[in-house]
């Protein structure tokens, strides 16, 4: 079987467009065609200022929505990153094998540093350096496809690039991996700014959908999305992002067309309205299993025990391997 690697960073609560451009697929396609891993990825939380306290109850948060989404223990492996060292331990072989431009090009480096210069702060290290964490994760599996969000495509490319670097240099180590996109919303936009990307962090979340949001909140929001200045039901995301946006949500929730739902529709009203029943229906099931699997914890902590020990037992064996290539003594 083909092996999968995907995480999730417990940086926010998880949103909708979490949901719609990765967990949903890992749930229904990728846990059940490969061996497949899925993992909170703590460690990348710490790039940036953060509460300790609130990564800890995030990356509780995250590990228990991926479950009630649907994934099987039993089929994948969830577990939290930092509860395996071997990502730790790869990350700076990765360093090594990378360049300093290569890291300053990356995109989202590009612009974390700036916002967080333009605000006063100091830009950590770390917040350069996390794509060769990023490659560790990938690579230390042996993974052959990474499920992500387009933002993160660049990331998986580096990875591929210095899997085959390290490859030629030290010998064949590593599997060169390739990024994977799902079909539909795959970049789910922010409701009041649908030019942005919805993410988990932003300082007004009312454009935010989160996927412990109640009925009457998901409802709130989606029936105040910005739509456009003409009257025109159409899917043109140049033209018209607010009401594609809408349309490409409708379609996930529902398994439609955008295009062709937009037929269906004279008004933006009727769209919101159709729009936000379709979501809340949609998250109803995971919102009712999150609170069954929070009011049960040590379910959850059995489940990240057995994953981390199960994903130890696939990374050491290949961080190991590349150790010994790169030239650093075996431990006795």
């Amino acid at each position: 079987m083909k092996r999968i690697f995907s995480g999730i960073k417990p940086t926010g609560h998880l949103t909708l467009g979490n949901y719609l451009g990765a967990v949903r697929r890992w749930v229904e396609v990728d846990q059940h065609r490969a061996d497949a891993l899925f993992s909170v990825v703590d460690l990348h939380a710490l790039t940036v200022e953060h509460d300790p306290a609130r990564v800890r109850r995030l990356s509780r948060q995250a590990a228990t929505l991926l479950l009630a989404a649907g994934l099987d223990p039993e089929r994948c492996t969830v577990f939290v990153q930092s509860h395996v060292d071997e990502h730790a331990r790869l990350s700076y072989l990765m360093e090594c094998v990378a360049t300093d431009g290569e890291m300053r090009r990356m995109i989202q480096y590009r612009e974390k540093s700036g916002r967080a210069q333009a605000s006063g702060q100091s830009v950590r290290l770390s917040l350069l350096t996390y794509p060769a964490l990023m490659a560790a994760d990938i690579l230390a599996y042996g993974t052959d496809e990474v499920p992500v969000g387009e933002d993160q495509t660049q990331h998986v490319e580096l990875t591929r690039d210095l899997a085959v670097r390290f490859n030629q240099r030290y010998g064949h180590v590593f599997t060169v991996p390739k990024a994977t996109h799902p079909e539909v919303a795959a970049r789910v936009m922010d409701l009041q700014d649908p030019t942005s990307k919805m993410g988990k962090s932003h300082e007004n979340g009312a454009g935010i959908v989160y996927l412990l949001d109640d009925a009457d909140a998901v409802r709130r929001k989606v029936m105040r999305a910005v739509t456009d200045s003409g009257r025109e039901v159409v899917h043109d995301r140049a033209a018209s992002p607010g009401v594609a946006n809408l349309l490409d949500l409708l379609a996930a929730a529902t398994g439609g067309d955008p295009a062709a739902l937009a037929g269906g529709y004279a008004s933006y009203g009727a769209l919101k309205k159709d729009t936000a029943e379709a979501v809340v229906e949609l998250l109803r099931p995971v919102r009712e299993r999150h609170a069954e699997l929070a009011a049960d914890p040590g379910h959850v902590d059995e489940v990240l025990r057995l994953g981390a020990e199960r994903a130890r037992g696939m990374a050491r064996p290949v961080v190991d391997r590349a150790y010994r290539a790169v030239g650093l003594m075996p431990a006795l």
